[in-house]
């Protein structure tokens, strides 16, 4: 349904293909938690977004929240979580096909909410895909309470994906003044993954999606939400090379990543930042 600012809430419909896709086996569970593990990107967000999840607090909006994959991260720490999408871009992705959708849909243009209405926005590697970054971190700072905090996750080193929505790469400084000019401080950063892990990510992503074709194997693991679920058909014959060369690069990346760190190459950062005037 659509409220008078035109944003669709979409809560409270469940039909049998969603209370199917709720009914998850162990074997399903076990493979994607591999799937997980070799995703360097992923497994090494996560990371950092459990430390930061601690922060979190009240009343949460996730924007750009896809199939709210990151709700399992900071639900326990809030009262209540609430995700927004982008209609448009939104309804081309693979996310739009899974169980757990956003609460809300809008234009993209004005968050539709109330100034001071969260303690908690969270934006989850979306940053990348507005043509207006600087508008969107502004308008998330005009829904954040005065004493909230924002926590922001944005790519360094990323493949092209969610095309032609894809726009912008990020440096700590970037995001740092992108945030002042929407009158917020920075309070945290924090880097994932190192030299290592971003080759390692790389090869392993053309590995698997290139050669081994497994976007749509990942897909219905829950995967690849911002990706369009028209994807090639696996590869099988391929699997036996593949998915050793994918799990031992994995734990090389993950081993020269923990004794040769380097601070100025990185798949992203994530920063937790706060109004000034909020600070205590």
């Amino acid at each position: 349904m659509k409220n008078h600012a035109g944003v669709g809430n979409i809560n409270g419909v469940e039909d049998p293909v969603t209370r199917q896709s709720l009914r998850v086996s162990p074997l399903r569970r076990a493979a994607r938690a591999a799937f997980d593990w070799v995703d360097l990107q992923w497994s090494l967000l996560v990371r950092v977004l459990e430390a930061v999840a601690p922060i979190a607090h009240g009343r949460l909006l996730d924007v750009g929240c896809g199939d709210k994959s990151f709700e399992g991260i900071f639900r326990p720490h809030v009262n209540e979580y609430l995700g927004i999408e982008h209609e448009a871009t939104f309804t081309a992705t693979g996310a739009s096909l899974r169980a757990s959708r956003p609460d809300y849909l809008y234009d993209g243009n004005r968050l539709p909410f109330e100034n001071g209405s969260f303690d908690t926005v969270i934006n989850i590697q979306v940053l990348e895909h507005t043509p207006h970054p600087g508008r969107l971190i502004a308008d998330m700072a005009r829904v954040l309470k005065k004493d909230g905090s924002l926590i922001l996750a944005a790519p360094f080193s990323f493949r092209l994906h969610e095309e032609p929505n894809d726009f912008f790469r990020y440096s700590p400084h970037g995001l740092t003044v992108m945030c002042r000019d929407a009158g917020l401080v920075i309070e945290r950063v924090e880097q994932v993954g190192s030299l290592w892990s971003l080759i390692g990510h790389k090869v392993n992503s053309y590995l698997a999606l290139h050669v081994a074709r497994i976007g749509g194997a990942a897909q219905q693991l829950g995967k690849l939400g911002h990706e369009s679920p028209a994807q090639p058909r696996v590869r099988l014959w391929t699997l036996p090379f593949v998915a050793p060369a994918v799990l031992s690069i994995s734990i090389i990346a993950r081993v020269m990543d923990r004794v040769f760190f380097e601070r100025q190459e990185a798949l992203g950062f994530v920063i937790v930042a706060r109004h000034a005037a909020g600070r205590s």
